[in-house]
C-alpha cells in the first residue's frame, strides 16, 4: 500500500491533483485544504490512503496525517464513501471534526453537502468511540486565512456539479455577493452558491 507520496507537483484541479514521484504520475483525490495548500511546480508531501475496488485503485492524499486518519475513520463506518469522507474532510478539519463529535454537533455534520439530520444522527453514534479527545482550537471554524472558496467548489463537485459550474458560482458569489462570500461559514458560502447555480438553470 501507498502511504506517503513526496514529489513535484504537477497540476492541481478542484478535486484532485498529479504528483510526480521518481517519473511516475499519480493522481490523488484531496479534500479542498490539502489542494488549496498545493502548487504547481513545487514540491510537496501527502499522507495516502488507497481504495481498493474490482475496478480500481484510487488514492486519497492529506497534507497532514490527522487527516488521513480521520478519513479512514470515517470511511469505515458504514453508508459513507470515499466521497463523502472528502466533502467532511473539505468542510471540517480534523480538529473541528474531533470537536463536533465530542460535543455531539449534528449541525457541524449537516454543513457538509450529503449529510442530513438522520446520516448526523448514525455518524455521531457510530463515531463517537473512534476519535480521541477532540482538540479545540481557538480559531473556531478552522476556515483558514484563504477563505472558504475551495471547500465551497470542492462540496459542489461533490453535489454533481461540473469544475466549470463549480468556478462560476464562485465566482461570481465573490463578484455579487462578496459578505457571503466572505463568511468563514461553509454551509452559508455554499447555500448563496448553490442559489446562484439554480438561478442559471
Amino acid at each position: 500500500m501507498i502511504s506517503i507520496l513526496r514529489g513535484e507537483v504537477v497540476s492541481v484541479r478542484l478535486d484532485r491533483a498529479v504528483v510526480l514521484v521518481g517519473g511516475i504520475g499519480f493522481e490523488v483525490m484531496a479534500p479542498a485544504p490539502t489542494l488549496a495548500s498545493l502548487r504547481t511546480g513545487s514540491q510537496a508531501q501527502l499522507y495516502t490512503s488507497m481504495v481498493v475496488r474490482e475496478d480500481s485503485m484510487t488514492l486519497y492524499g492529506f497534507t497532514e496525517a490527522e487527516a488521513r486518519e480521520a478519513f479512514e475513520v470515517i470511511t469505515s463506518i458504514s453508508g459513507v464513501g470515499p466521497k463523502l469522507g472528502l466533502a467532511v474532510m473539505s468542510v471540517l478539519e480534523p480538529a473541528a471534526l474531533r470537536e463536533a463529535i465530542a460535543t455531539e454537533n449534528k449541525a457541524a455534520l449537516q454543513s457538509v453537502p450529503g449529510i442530513g439530520p438522520k446520516s448526523a444522527a448514525r455518524m455521531l453514534l457510530e463515531l463517537k468511540d473512534r476519535f480521541g479527545p477532540a482538540a479545540v482550537a481557538a480559531g473556531g471554524s478552522g476556515a483558514g486565512p484563504a477563505g472558504v472558496g475551495p471547500q465551497v467548489q470542492a462540496a459542489l463537485l461533490s453535489l454533481g456539479w461540473s469544475e466549470k459550474d463549480a468556478e462560476s458560482a464562485w465566482s461570481g458569489l465573490v463578484a455579487e455577493d462578496p459578505d457571503a462570500a466572505a463568511s468563514e461559514n461553509v454551509s452559508v458560502a455554499l447555500k448563496a452558491a448553490l442559489a446562484r447555480l439554480a438561478r442559471k438553470r
